[in-house]
């Protein structure tokens, strides 16, 4: 099983972990890993970004769930007719 296929299993603090990683090896490991990286990358990118675009979906449908109806104000007396 590649690593490519483990990214799905991964939980989120290590799939953030790994695109650091990722991220730092493409710009400063030797040749290879720069390799495995730009390789790792796309993939490791469109995890986040999907488990992102879930978390910002569910925290949606979170709020409007959460969201009380608004309370019909009272109407404003004006204050010529409450002072007569």
């Amino acid at each position: 099983m590649s690593l490519i296929d483990k990214i799905p299993l991964l939980d989120d603090a290590a799939l953030k972990n790994l695109l650091d990683n990722a991220r730092r090896l493409e710009t400063s490991g030797s040749a290879k890993q720069q390799s495995d990286a730009a390789d790792l990358l796309p993939a490791l990118e469109a995890a986040v970004a999907a488990r992102r675009t879930i978390k910002l979906e569910a925290a949606a449908e979170k709020r409007i769930a959460n969201k009380k109806p608004a309370v019909p104000k009272a109407p404003k007396v004006a204050k010529a007719a409450a002072a007569a």
